[in-house]
């Protein structure tokens, strides 16, 4: 299908998930971009203005104040920002049961505040803190204060050390959403793939695993993608192509299209402040 405007494409991928019986979706950083968090290599990109090792759990270990500062700073800024057209869209469709889960990479939990309800969060979440020593959780925000009034957060319990419940680099997934996620890869029929570059592994096995058991692969992201699994590749910002996909889609079920969008229709007033 080289050669074709993305618009065009939007027809053949809705009708592969107009007829699947186990379609999921596999989300990565290029959905939130529209809400205003950068992706991680792109040229804006996190990397770039913060090194990646500082987000590893042995650099955490051994700069844990300047790590909570680092974060502190991002998941202030994540903790106010709205879903996108991207995030709507997914939701509109796992409402409608053509999505039976949506896996995500990302952190920000955009998805819920859009609405999805089966969310496997591969990568972990900024809203919770976890002691290193006795396992205990925590809201973030019993964390980020500690963090602002100058002092390391510590388990109220016994005394150990808070680190943000998200995946370092170094770290292993969690083992539950892992095996949820791989549970639905193994029965899906389509793999919806949006705004991921499908470099970080095993995240990026998602879609191998379900190829390999006769699923179809529609991947939707701006630039380039590091596997070739795609059976339809459609080249244009989630937040332009999810909410298409979703309307044809519907109404290929026959069904209504209106909450692809989000609030404010196609032309997005009132999704961000």
């Amino acid at each position: 299908m080289s050669g074709e405007k993305w618009e065009d494409l939007i027809r053949p991928a809705a009708e592969l998930l107009a007829k699947s019986r186990h379609a999921i979706a596999l989300t990565g950083a290029g959905v939130s971009t529209a809400s205003g968090i950068p992706d991680f290599r792109g040229p804006q990109g996190l990397w770039r203005k913060i090194p990646s090792y500082k987000f590893s759990i042995d650099y955490f270990l051994e700069n844990p104040g300047e790590v909570w500062e680092l974060y502190l700073q991002r998941f202030r800024a994540i903790g106010a920002l709205k879903p996108n057209p991207s995030h709507y869209a997914l939701a509109k469709l796992e409402s409608e049961s053509v999505l039976k889960a949506i896996i995500t990479q990302n952190i920000d939990g955009l998805h819920q505040k859009a609405g999805s309800r089966n969310v496997i969060e591969l990568h972990g979440t900024f809203k919770k803190a976890v002691c290193l020593q006795c396992g205990r959780t925590y809201p973030i925000e019993y964390a980020l204060r500690q963090v602002e009034e100058g002092r390391l957060p510590r388990c109220e319990y016994c005394g150990g050390l808070l680190k943000p419940a998200v995946v370092m680099f170094g770290e292993p997934l969690p083992a539950v959403a892992l095996t949820r996620a791989f549970f639905h890869a193994e029965r899906s029929d389509v793999v919806l793939v949006a705004g991921s570059s499908l470099y970080v592994s095993p995240a990026n096995q998602i879609p191998v695993i379900a190829k390999a058991r006769g699923a179809k692969v529609i991947i939707v992201n701006l630039g380039e993608v590091y596997l070739d699994v795609a059976d339809i590749k459609i080249e244009a910002p989630t937040e332009k192509a999810l909410p298409r996909l979703c309307e044809e889609t519907l109404r290929l079920l026959g069904k209504e299209g209106e909450g692809c969008w989000g609030p404010g229709g196609a032309s997005g007033e009132g999704l961000q402040d």
